[in-house]
């Protein structure tokens, strides 16, 4: 299915670009969160006269994400979890989670989506996480999972 690209999205194009993708990811994500339209020859006119609109608000949006990675980029958020004797957790850390802890630390609103688990954590240790905030720009935090004292 052929559609047309509302914002810059990585590894699949950027602004303005028609792109043929599978239908199910066409109708279920692109369209559905507004970030592409239907190739049809009236949205292809309507986005060639909004295009430069769409880049200033995609370059207002790579501005704010790169404001977010110069707060986050390189921090270490501790989270506390209750584990075994050999250092393996009850359940894992999941980005909700993170995305809460980098909320209640430094007041920035990240989406879970955002975050990129290299593996599942689900011991205790440090593990480096990637932040996607922007298609350009990434940030890499640490989360360092400790243990905790008792069930909260």
């Amino acid at each position: 299915m052929k559609v047309i690209l509302l914002e810059n999205i990585r590894n699949i194009g950027s602004i303005g670009e028609v792109i043929e993708v599978k239908r199910g990811f066409a109708r279920n994500f692109l369209i559905a969160n507004k970030k592409a339209l239907y190739a049809s020859k009236e949205n292809i006119s309507e986005v060639e006269k909004i295009k430069i609109d769409l880049n200033k608000k995609d370059q207002e949006r790579k501005k704010s994400a790169k404001d977010i990675y110069e707060k986050i980029k390189s921090k270490e958020y501790i989270v506390k979890k209750l584990s075994t004797e050999n250092k393996e957790l009850y359940g894992s850390v999941k980005p909700t989670e993170i995305s809460k802890i980098i909320y209640e630390n430094d007041k920035i609103e990240i989406k879970p989506s955002m975050i990129q688990l290299k593996e599942d954590i689900k011991t205790l240790g440090e593990f480096k996480v990637d932040i996607n905030l922007h298609s350009e720009v990434t940030a890499q935090v640490k989360i360092n999972v400790l243990p905790a004292d008792s069930i909260q």
